[in-house]
């Protein structure tokens, strides 16, 4: 009985003001399946360490809270290889990784399993992509309790479905991630910023002039543009020098007070937007709270109603992009399309009935209320 592994719910366990009846905190992944497999009829939210808990709507009910914290830890870390296999628990903070990195920004608390399930990324994804491009190899306990690998763990694997992808951003509606495998990167040596007052139209002669950043911000809020270089201290110096002339910047050892953090308050309305680099300046402005990654045309917004909302994702689609609120507070969540319009839906239905056929995981969490 599902009694037997999970302990009663406090008033702290709940998801979108949704409480929840059960709370499990599974260590491995043979007693995360135990706990799904004898939660056949309950319907099941993830919670790792929280921080994008509040993403996305409320679930339609809650029986089951999974909390993954005890889940932790790093199975294994292949340095030759470039890959290390970490635990869904694990939070990012403090990795021990010697003279290579996992290159996923994140805030505080987040964890390993939350961020491959929200797909979120930071300022270096220019460089070195997203949780979806550096996730080799995934572990999941599926929906009725059947555990699934996906991927390896040596970094040219192309055998079979890349369901880790399909994991990747799927808000936990599709089952419980326990472990994942990632590439890793060398440690940079060395790193640079260079601040700036230039105007987001400048992002295109920073990309032309091969100076290979590993980021490059805007905050609309400040009128700042900030680039990222890493690499060689000599190779840095140089680079540097050429952004700082180019946008009449000045280089300086630390980021921006503003850089990668998001835009709006605790109970704010937060949005993400993405377009393509042609349309990062009009993003900018718009007036709007606007910040992010102008390298990659994913940006954040922090709306101070519904009608800057739709504003804001009207642009976007009309310059080929799309948004999305990711956060908001009950009154809005309630009365908004958080997700807009989002191609392939029909799709994204039919996946849900294969890997979760009762909608038990996450149910409305997710585009379309899947």
């Amino acid at each position: 009985m599902i009694e037997d592994l999970a302990r009663p719910a406090t008033g702290d366990d709940h998801v979108g003001g949704v409480p929840a009846r059960l709370v499990a905190e599974p260590a491995t992944t043979e007693e995360a399946a135990a706990v799904v497999a004898a939660a056949r009829d309950l319907t099941v939210v993830v919670r790792g360490g929280g921080t994008k808990l509040h993403w996305g709507p409320a679930p339609r009910s809650l029986d089951l809270i999974i909390d993954t914290r005890r889940l932790s830890g790093m199975v294994e870390h292949a340095a030759g290889d470039l890959i290390t296999v970490l635990r869904a628990g694990t939070p990012l903070d403090g990795l021990e990784l010697g003279e290579q990195q996992l290159a996923l920004d994140h805030p505080p608390g987040a964890t390993v399993g939350g961020t491959v399930a929200t797909g979120a990324s930071g300022p270096r994804r220019l460089h070195y992509g997203t949780a979806r491009d550096l996730l080799i190899g995934i572990t999941v306990v599926r929906p009725d309790g059947t555990i699934t690998r996906a991927g390896g763990k040596v970094v040219k694997n192309v055998a079979g479905y890349d369901l880790g992808k399909l994991y990747t951003g799927s808000y936990g509606t599709l089952g419980l991630i326990t472990e994942c495998v990632f590439r890793l990167h060398p440690r940079p040596a060395a790193h640079a910023y260079v601040r700036s007052t230039a105007p987001a139209r400048a992002v295109p002669a920073i990309l032309a002039a091969r100076v290979a950043p590993a980021a490059i911000e805007v905050d609309a809020g400040t009128g700042e543009l900030a680039v990222l270089i890493e690499g060689t201290p000599e190779g840095v110096r140089e680079r540097a020098a050429l952004v700082e002339k180019l946008l009449a910047g000045e280089i300086a050892e630390q980021p921006p007070g503003w850089w990668g953090l998001p835009p709006w308050e605790a109970d704010g309305i937060g949005m993400k937007l993405s377009v393509p680099l042609s349309q990062v300046p009009a993003l900018v402005d718009t007036g709007a709270n606007v910040r992010g990654s102008a390298g990659t045309g994913v940006l954040y917004a922090a709306a101070r109603d519904i009608t800057e909302v739709e504003r804001l994702r009207a642009l976007c689609v009309r310059g080929g992009g799309h948004a999305v609120v990711l956060t908001a507070p009950a009154p809005v969540r309630d009365i908004l399309d958080m997700w807009g319009p989002v191609p392939g839906l029909a799709l994204m239905r039919r996946v849900k009935d294969q890997f979760d056929p009762e909608h038990r995981f996450a149910p409305g969490r997710f585009v379309g209320g899947i």
